[in-house]
């Protein structure tokens, strides 16, 4: 009895994957719920497990063919039956007797041997002829050295021929007028371009400027061509739909994060003892967001149809990046969450998106997004909307930059916000009070215990 290897069920909206990499080879034995091969989807990698002992006995779909949900991927054989084959197919042939009759065929050419190499045992007069011979390699080595001398006579007649061609030397555009900025001796210069054109590179080489190629260029030449895996296409898509499809508008603003740094760096080796967590940023982002989510709902909402849906509930979806690329999982009910438990979630589902682990039930839900850049350096963005989301807030690095306080000019540390929304059902008026509510939590982080 075999039993086919099917493709799972892979979670909201997803009914098609592609075949990523076979775990087994066809004939391997597998036991039950080993995984046999990876599917890729548009948002997470699944492993898709043996449904039962045996052998993989057929593998009907290969490697980078794309399969929908409860397509048959192959089959799994029984394990006993192979094994019967398998003793039947040894008893089959290897009889007693013909191992006798290779055993005398074996014994025989042994023999022979033997006899040959007892033979040139007797031949001492090749050994003395072949002493006798050594002086005469000698010899002809001799008459070679004797000629060296015409070799040399005859490169300098190549030199000359090589000079007379370097008065007819051609150069680039580019190399001519660097020549003439440089006062560099061209006579000195044989081209690497075509028909021997004189380039701007081989001056620069000249002149000690050329830079080093690098190790990618040398390990793949001048051009590489990788295909682009299944989520960074479903990636380019749905972030060129959002583009097409809403009217996608940003609005900035600026944070003083004095007094949020100032509380972290006052509590974070507490609150890190206690809860076996680092105090970050993030988890005072998430709390004033949600604030400012309940007091503007239509940032939380959604349009479906001809229909605007308000989410009463706070799911805040993080943008982590990955060698994959740029994955986005959910934290739910972040308005019930403590410090510690934004902290744990967004620890958790980062490692879990960089190990490839993630789930797909770990990215759907989402009602909001926040996006920090500034892990990665950046100073100001625009981002962009993640459908059917109608808003992202944008993270920034800190600087410290020089600021207007009660008349006087002082060093504060300021962090760019920006928040990206879908005009059609997000106005301005709302867009620009949600933003200022989270600078205010922010700038005052008392407000985010009090719930004000």
């Amino acid at each position: 009895m075999s039993q086919k290897i099917l493709v799972p069920t892979l979670g909201e909206s997803v009914t098609e994957a592609t075949v990523s990499k076979w775990l087994k080879n066809q004939g391997d034995q597998v036991t039950s719920d080993e995984p046999l091969v990876e599917l890729e989807t548009d948002k997470v990698n699944v492993e898709v497990p043996s449904p039962s002992d045996g052998t993989l006995q057929n593998i009907t779909v290969k490697e980078g063919q794309t399969v929908n949900v409860g397509s048959v991927l192959g089959t799994i054989g029984s394990k006993i039956k192979s094994a019967e084959k398998e003793v039947k197919e040894e008893k089959k042939y290897t009889p007693p007797v013909k191992k006798q009759e290779k055993i005398e065929k074996a014994t025989k050419p042994l023999n022979e041997k033997k006899q040959v190499i007892s033979e040139p045992l007797t031949l001492e007069k090749e050994d003395v002829s072949y002493t006798e011979e050594q002086p005469l390699i000698l010899e002809e080595q001799n008459i070679d050295q004797a000629e060296e001398p015409l070799i040399l006579n005859s490169l300098p007649e190549k030199k000359k021929i090589k000079e007379t061609k370097k008065v007819e030397k051609t150069f680039s555009p580019a190399a001519r007028k660097l020549a003439a900025e440089t006062n560099v001796n061209l006579d000195d210069i044989e081209g690497s371009g075509r028909n021997g054109i004189i380039l701007k590179e081989d001056l620069l080489g000249l002149m000690g400027t050329q830079p080093e190629p690098t190790k990618r260029r040398l390990a793949y030449g001048p051009e590489e061509r990788i295909k682009m895996t299944r989520l960074r296409l479903t990636i380019a898509k749905r972030l060129k739909d959002a583009q097409d499809s809403a009217a996608m508008l940003t609005t900035f603003n600026e944070v003083n994060m004095q007094e949020v740094i100032q509380m972290r760096n006052n509590y974070k080796d507490e609150f890190q003892k206690k809860y076996s967590t680092k105090l970050g940023f993030m988890s005072f982002f998430v709390k004033a967001c949600v604030i400012g989510l309940k007091n503007y709902p239509v940032i939380n909402a959604e349009i479906q149809g001809d229909e605007t849906v308000y989410k009463n509930y706070y799911n805040i979806s993080i943008a982590v990046g990955t060698d994959r690329g740029l994955v986005v999982p959910v934290l739910r009910n972040t308005d019930q969450m403590s410090f510690a438990d934004i902290e744990k979630n967004i620890s958790l589902l980062s490692q879990k998106a960089r190990d490839g682990k993630i789930n797909i039930d770990d990215l759907q839900g989402g009602t909001f997004t926040i996006t920090n850049g500034g892990i990665y350096g950046s100073m100001l963005s625009t981002p962009i909307l993640n459908p059917p989301q109608s808003a992202v807030l944008g993270m920034h690095n800190i600087i410290e930059r020089p600021i207007v306080e009660n008349g006087s000019v002082i060093i504060r540390p300021m962090m760019y916000l920006a928040l990206s929304y879908d005009h059609r059902i997000i106005d301005g008026k709302e867009a620009v009070s949600f933003l200022k509510t989270v600078k205010e939590s922010l700038e005052q982080p008392k407000r985010l215990f009090l719930n004000l």
